[in-house]
């Protein structure tokens, strides 16, 4: 008996000097130790792990867009063959209720049948719809080929400034005329826009507003009283302003760790009618030596100058949510005009140059449901200040002509159909040179 465990001990024994050597080799050969060749091996695999999981998540993020794209291919070729009369099979409109029957009548159908109930991912994927639709307002989209757009945008300013005329007597005692002057305009604004895709990378737009402006001008101290108030009304025709065109391109798609990233240049062509040069005429209310009132003939839809300008906008998504802001530069190209001066017996030619201005803005918007989005959003623009020089003479400054407009907006966005969506927004002005408050309603139609 003593045998068999003297041999066994002596086998176990004779492992140690083996080992032993072992050790001693990978050292004097200057060679890592078992334990830390595990180690290195370890680390290379979570290294490869890693790589591998990334790679299977930009495949996912990549077939998820696939799938939306196709989906939207598809109701469209079910919308055509609906309006042309016939029933397509395994219609989108009926299949999810069909599903829901079958998922609620279960103890009547084969256990083993699979169910075509809406899962939680085909719900997320339909609250997409009407966040895409919001995102081609703010962002572009390069999954839709060819959109047409009409809008409508009415904007409320009102201005009021205290005019005094005399002198203070002993620093505290005015002598002379006060008056308040103020200014109010409701402007409408009917937008015409075409956006087309040309690759999914290429995006290519044209926008063309039309401006209608009533502008009614009150001036207080009719009679020598400060309390008196006269009034003049004014009204413009319906015209065209400056038209904007856009090429954008898709710098970056989003993945699951970088937002969509799109890069936008443009050029505003001076379509509308310039303010320069225009007449003003003066108003004297009868039997009221204290009221005049300086109106112009026209109103003014446009600068006057060329204008070029590029902006980055991002958008990321969080399910059923985006997040978006955006960035951007307008330089205008100075011109000359054959008259800046607003009295109808002067005529002097001249250059204007205007201000650079700079816009950026953030905002939030999420799905309520499948044909349904909410929006809210923050939107700044800060103008330069703008310059004349008259013919043989220096430039100056137009003290008052740069500005701080910032805006918080609210809205609204409802898919009336698989093509048309209602997108409605309501912005309040923050600051004084921003608009008092501005209600838009823009109709996009895909094709």
């Amino acid at each position: 008996m003593d045998a068999p465990e003297n041999e066994g001990t002596g086998r176990f024994i004779s492992r140690v000097p083996l080992r032993l050597s072992t050790l001693t080799v990978c050292l004097s050969l200057g060679l890592a130790s078992p334990p830390m060749v595990w180690a290195a091996n370890e680390a290379d695999n979570v290294q490869l792990l890693r790589s591998e999981l990334d790679e299977l998540k930009q495949r996912y993020v990549d077939e998820v867009r696939r799938l939306r794209e196709i989906d939207a291919r598809l109701m469209a070729v079910q919308t055509r063959l609906s309006e042309t009369g016939v029933a397509p099979e395994g219609d989108l409109e009926t299949t999810p209720q069909m599903g829901a029957q079958a998922a609620t009548s279960g103890d009547q159908a084969d256990e083993t049948a699979p169910s075509t109930a809406p899962t939680a991912d085909d719900k997320r994927d339909a609250t997409r719809r009407s966040v895409d639709d919001f995102l081609q307002q703010e962002h572009v989209a390069f999954d839709r080929p060819f959109v047409l757009e009409a809008g409508v945008e009415y904007s409320r300013y009102d201005r009021t400034q205290l005019t005094l005329n005399g002198f203070l007597a002993l620093d505290a005692i005015f002598l002379g005329n006060i008056a308040v002057d103020n200014v109010a305009s409701d402007t409408f604004k009917y937008t015409l826009a075409a956006r087309y895709g040309l690759t999914p990378r290429w995006n290519l737009g044209i926008s063309a507003p039309f401006i209608q402006r009533f502008t009614t001008y009150q001036k207080g101290g009719a009679g020598g009283s400060a309390s008196a108030i006269a009034e003049v009304e004014q009204s413009s025709d319906l015209a065209i302003g400056d038209t904007t065109v856009n090429l954008s391109y898709r710098l970056f798609p989003e993945t699951v760790s970088r937002p969509d990233v799109v890069l936008t240049g443009s050029v505003i062509a001076p379509t509308g009618h310039e303010p320069y040069g225009t007449d003003w005429r003066v108003i004297e209310k009868p039997g009221d030596e204290f009221i005049t009132f300086s109106v112009p003939d026209e109103q003014a839809t446009g600068n006057g100058l060329w204008g070029v300008g590029a902006s980055v906008s991002a958008v990321k998504t969080l399910d059923p949510a985006l997040l978006f802001a955006n960035f951007g530069y307008t330089h205008y190209i100075s011109r000359d005009f054959d008259d800046l001066d607003n009295r109808p017996d002067t005529v002097n030619p001249g250059t204007v140059s205007l201000g650079d201005s700079w816009n950026w803005g953030l905002g939030l918007a999420f799905a309520l449901n499948d044909r349904a989005s909410l929006s809210m959003s923050f939107s700044q623009q800060i103008s330069g200040q703008a310059r004349t020089r008259y013919e043989g003479e220096d430039w100056v400054d137009l003290i008052g002509s740069d500005g701080n407009s910032a805006m918080f907006n609210l809205g609204l966005t409802y898919a009336l159909g698989q093509k048309t969506t209602l997108v409605t927004t309501l912005g309040v002005g923050l600051t004084p040179d921003a608009p008092d408050f501005t209600l838009g309603i823009r109709i996009p139609y895909a094709l």
